[in-house]
């Protein structure tokens, strides 16, 4: 007989205090870049009161501040790299994304330059994150936030009535956001029709874009994986986890990026400079001895059906239909950036979206996006892309692997200390929980309440209900044992 297995109520988390002395050990450890230097400090605030725009006459931007666009981001964010405005022309639609004009503020050589080039990219943890940039710009001057003109880095996209780009264009422009949105606040409104997802409001269109471009990655093979995503959450007395619950509206939002990064990526192409987000397609024998494992694990695969397809149909609810989406991230590696001068590279596609495509819509959090950027709206204005962004493009793929490398980890190790504190009163207890993996002397397991994703040993084979045993949690190592206890009554 099992012991009565632990259910953990929604709110139940880890204390505050003690987890917020692990995250600042964890960001010790793993070097995460702190405060910023006092040139640093003193250039940002210099530039928050007059931001630069060199590249147009007399440094004076065309007034773009008419149109009505809105923020659609995670609830409490202040670092908004991207606004949005849709509108319907004839049977097709007309997209523009204001993205947020860092280069405005940041010269180059200078001092928030020489340290977002050594930082990469913004570093999140569960209390709090360490920038890119100084917050004075990043979740001041330089973000689209509501009510606030801000230079922008518009992109003026014509779609036709099936969701494809047909012209792409970007410019310099000053904008203005009139709201802000987040993700559940928004899909609530898209739910039941009102404000903004009122018929062709932005978010009603919104939806009609979005699910029409999906369609397109569809058509084309591109492929996503519908893996649970495991987050750290805040509460009034510490931390919880959570497998985070996507909602509709994230997908189509981040289909306007997709977008603006496919456009973005053909007119660097054709202007025969700029720098991609590549990574290679799986290899035949890769796809094959994952199409072994779904035969193993009793998931039908149809003949004819390509993978990206196979995979959109998998339910995370079913413990084999998750265990192949712990399996398929092996179809998903090798991404990188790859920056060209001259002869555009033999490789240039990312496989994930069956296309050419760049980071261009992050630049507050991330360093190629500003590069990037600069080089698009040189190319459409016919102007020579300036010579530090020449000279940057080939040292961006080392400086953008190490921050990503830095940036995993730390999340992993986060993930790993919430784990340990939420689990510790449990030693000892039983919880259901799902193998995702197997070898030969442990196995991967979810566990759904809590959301933990922690190694077991023993022997089980992957899809497998099962009941583990937590044997022990060593807090200050970050790690949690678990066991076997045996299979899952059904």
């Amino acid at each position: 007989m099992f012991q009565r297995r632990v259910v953990l109520t929604p709110d139940h988390g880890a204390d505050g205090a003690l987890l917020r002395e692990a995250f600042a050990l964890i960001r010790q450890e793993m070097e995460v870049p702190g405060e910023f230097p006092a040139a640093v400090r003193e250039e940002a605030h210099q530039a928050a009161s007059s931001p630069v725009t060199r590249s147009l006459p007399g440094g004076e931007l065309p007034d773009e501040t008419a149109v009505p666009f809105v923020t659609i981001d995670p609830a409490g964010s202040m670092d908004l790299d991207q606004a949005l405005h849709i509108e319907r022309v004839g049977r097709g639609y007309r997209v523009r994304y204001a993205i947020a004009h860092v280069p405005a503020f940041v010269v180059p050589g200078g001092a928030i330059d020489a340290e977002a080039r050594r930082r990469g990219e913004t570093t999140y943890l569960p209390d709090g994150s360490e920038p890119l940039h100084p917050r004075e710009l990043s979740e001041g001057a330089a973000s689209l936030l509501p009510g606030q003109v801000r230079p922008a880095f518009i992109w003026d996209l014509r779609l036709d009535q099936e969701g494809e780009v047909r012209e792409a264009q970007v410019r310099e422009a000053a904008a203005r956001s009139v709201q802000r949105l987040d993700y559940e606040g928004a899909q609530a409104d898209v739910a039941a029709g009102r404000g903004a997802a009122a018929p062709d409001g932005p978010l009603a269109l919104l939806r009609e874009v979005g699910e029409r471009r999906m369609a397109l990655e569809q058509a084309r093979g591109g492929a996503s994986l519908p893996k649970p995503e495991q987050e750290v959450v805040p509460t009034e007395r510490g931390f919880r986890l959570r497998f985070r619950p996507p909602v509709p509206i994230e997908d189509w939002n981040a289909q306007i990026s997709l977008m603006t990064g496919m456009a973005a990526a053909q007119i660097m192409l054709d202007g025969g400079v700029g720098i991609l987000r590549t990574m290679p397609s799986p290899s035949p024998a890769e796809v094959e001895t994952f199409r072994l494992r779904a035969t193993a694990l009793g998931v039908p695969w149809p003949t004819g059906v390509r993978y990206g397809d196979f995979l959109r149909g998998l339910d995370r609810h079913d413990p084999a239909h998750l265990a192949l989406m712990h399996a398929a991230t092996s179809l998903f590696r090798g991404a990188g950036y790859t920056p060209f001068d001259g002869e555009p590279p033999p490789k240039r596609d990312h496989a994930a979206l069956a296309a050419p495509y760049a980071h261009v819509t992050a630049p507050l959090r991330r360093l190629v996006d500003r590069f990037a950027l600069v080089t698009c709206a040189s190319l459409c204005a016919q102007k020579p892309v300036p010579e530090w962004v020449r000279e940057g493009l080939p040292t961006l793929p080392e400086v953008l692997r190490a921050s990503g490398r830095r940036g995993s980890a730390v999340a992993r190790a986060c993930t790993d200390a919430v784990e340990a504190a939420v689990l510790e009163p449990f030693v000892g207890k039983d919880f259901d929980a799902s193998v995702v993996e197997e070898r030969e002397d442990r196995v991967t397991v979810q566990i759904t309440e809590p959301a933990v994703l922690a190694r077991a040993s023993g022997k089980a084979p992957a899809g497998q209900r099962v009941v583990v045993r937590l044997r022990a949690v060593d807090l200050p190592a970050r790690k949690t044992s678990f066991e076997i206890a045996g299979p899952r009554d059904v």
